[in-house]
């Protein structure tokens, strides 16, 4: 929980602030992340000694500027991870402002990314997997129980709390894209991450809780396989083959996958009725549960690909979805008279190839 001193500050409806010098409290360790406009560094607190990470957020310092976050949007931020107390979910613990950053202390997540601890076993059942794909349903259903959706559910924001426990525990992170999806009220937006993105949102269509499902399918496509369900050449077709909804489960890399588990994937990768989450599924007969046991990862696959993907990752500076949809004179369709419309017929007209093997 986090702690509200008597100097703080609050914008009406949000979250509030400390305003105090983080370093007064915590000693700031070396630096474990970076992002376009964060930087995360391991922390400890002084009074207890516990350790944290701090997440420092630049923030935008003026409207005309495009560098930094908006303070309202770190507000939203820290104000849906207030609700969230969840084994699955990350903690937060503290706030901080200062002059340019907010800097947000919570729960330290050593463990890695899920995707690379999987990368080094050698050996993976279904049934093995589903395990963890099940701690992510539990933290979705708990933000979804909250009305909130995530917009961002990608193998980088699903992490592990300590890799060297028997089941290592997930932990979700990262909630910057998040929203509090309101009934009744109209909600589109063109952000994410263009490999994870539901069809409603590359199509600017009305957005829901639906949406992290989608993302849910398509980690568990490339779990089980190593494969992207949607990845293309470029940017726009992939977008193209995620609004065709135009995947396949490729005999070359789900050969050993059993039936069970592409229907999981199937029922999420819906464009009009997705699954719901539900973890009170009726218990598999002795057959399916052999079949899961049996069933195993394509691991070789797995490695090859995830060893590219981090490269990728790693050399990208970060994506805007809004310019491979709509370019800059575009924003959220509500201007109709530029060269971007041109892009997005041609999107629409383009033929629903994609790229069948890799990751990159």
């Amino acid at each position: 929980m986090v702690q509200f001193p008597s100097t703080s500050m609050r914008t009406p409806g949000m979250a509030v602030f400390k305003q105090e010098n983080v370093e007064d409290f915590y000693e700031i360790g070396e630096t474990l992340g970076s992002g376009q406009f964060a930087i995360v560094k391991r922390c400890i607190e002084k009074s207890t000694g516990n350790k944290y990470a701090a997440k420092f957020i630049k923030k935008r310092l003026s409207g005309a500027s495009r560098r930094g976050v908006k303070r309202e949007e770190i507000a939203r931020e820290v104000d849906i991870l207030q609700q969230l107390q969840h084994p699955n979910i990350v903690a937060l613990h503290d706030v901080y402002e200062n002059r340019t950053d907010v800097v947000l202390i919570l729960e330290l997540v050593s463990g890695g990314e899920l995707f690379d601890f999987l990368a080094q076993k050698e050996s993976l059942s279904e049934e093995e997997a589903t395990q963890f794909i099940k701690q992510v349903l539990h933290g979705v259903q708990f933000l979804h129980s909250k009305k909130i959706a995530h917009f961002d559910l990608k193998p980088e924001n699903i992490m592990l709390l300590d890799r060297d426990a028997t089941l290592p525990r997930i932990k979700i992170i990262d909630f910057g894209l998040a929203h509090k999806i309101q009934d009744g009220t109209d909600f589109k937006n063109i952000f994410g991450t263009p490999e994870f993105v539901a069809p409603e949102i590359v199509n600017y269509e009305q957005l829901g809780l639906e949406a992290d499902m989608w993302s849910i399918g398509v980690i568990t496509y490339i779990l089980l396989s190593g494969a992207s369900p949607f990845l293309g050449d470029t940017k726009q077709e992939t977008l193209a083959n995620i609004s065709a909804v135009n995947y396949e489960f490729d005999e070359e890399f789900f050969s050993s996958t059993s039936e069970l588990a592409k229907n999981f994937i199937r029922g999420l990768l819906e464009k009009e009725k997705r699954f719901e989450i539900s973890l009170q599924s009726p218990p598999l007969n002795p057959r399916q549960a052999l079949v899961k046991r049996l069933s195993v990862v394509n691991l070789e696959n797995f490695k090859r690909q995830y060893a590219r993907r981090r490269w990728k990752v790693k050399c990208s500076p970060g994506t805007n979805l809004d310019y491979y949809l709509k370019g800059d004179c575009i924003k959220k369709k509500l201007h109709r008279n530029c060269e971007s419309d041109q892009e997005e017929e041609t999107m629409k007209r383009r033929p629903r190839t994609r790229k069948r093997s890799s990751t990159s």
